[in-house]
């Protein structure tokens, strides 16, 4: 555990292990009390019905003779079987950092692009013509007109004040502020060369949620379109970063 976690900060790591013993696992040891017993009572016997002697295989056969028992390791060689298990763990570990290496270059270049993707889009929003203030008075005034041509009778002051409130429900500074934030902020930890998935993570869940409210407030189709990009984008990101350390 101490291996892996010194090496491994993010993810689950299983380890199987497979043991090959060199030598035989038990061993057979005579019982000289017991075979001296068993030897005076087979003595006794003959001597009492003039019986042959027993034979060595038919004494070495009665059961307390001879035993088979488990090897013991020492403690020598205890230590030397936990050390050579050490020295295969940690082959093994550095085979599994040079693959997560390898796989973390090309998954930078995956998020980057995709994080250079976000600020594009985002950039796209931000330029867009229908955030001009001539825009807006235009949409604004629109809608005033559909509700004039209604009939119905609508104070010019509450008018003005729904005005008001319809553009700034609309507009979107806001999101695009914290948006470029968290691509600079996101830039950062992949220039960086210490673990950053967490991080990552937690960024790609702001995206998100920058990304929805954008285009929940978006009142253009351009800009509801860059917003819709900038989900697909910032899904595909999250993706990515589930597998970064």
């Amino acid at each position: 555990r101490e291996e892996i976690a010194s090496r491994f900060t993010r993810g689950s790591v299983s380890v199987g292990l497979n043991v090959q013993r060199a030598g035989a696992l038990s061993e057979v040891r005579l019982n000289e009390a017991a075979l001296a017993q068993v030897t005076l009572a087979a003595q006794r016997v003959s001597e009492l019905t003039g019986a042959a002697p027993a034979r060595i295989d038919g004494l070495l056969s009665i059961r307390g003779v001879l035993e088979i028992v488990d090897v013991i390791e020492s403690e020598a060689e205890t230590a030397a079987r936990h050390a050579g298990m050490l020295t295969t763990l940690r082959t093994a570990l550095d085979g599994l950092a040079g693959a997560r290496a390898a796989e973390g270059q090309r998954l930078h270049q995956v998020v980057r692009a995709q994080v250079d993707e976000i600020a594009r889009l985002t950039s796209l929003v931000d330029t867009s013509p229908a955030r001009t203030i001539d825009a807006i008075k235009s949409r604004i005034g629109s809608l005033v007109a559909k509700l004039v041509d209604t009939g119905a009778g609508l104070d010019p002051a509450r008018l003005h004040q729904e005005a008001v409130m319809i553009a700034t429900r609309a507009d979107v500074e806001e999101e695009l502020k914290r948006l470029k934030s968290h691509v600079e902020a996101a830039r950062d930890l992949l220039a960086r060369p210490h673990a950053a998935g967490r991080k990552l993570d937690f960024l790609a869940q702001e995206f998100n949620r920058e990304a929805n409210t954008l285009t929940s407030k978006a009142s253009d189709n351009e800009i509801a379109s860059h917003g819709l990009a900038l989900k697909l984008v910032v899904d595909q990101m999250r993706e990515q970063v589930q597998n970064i350390e």
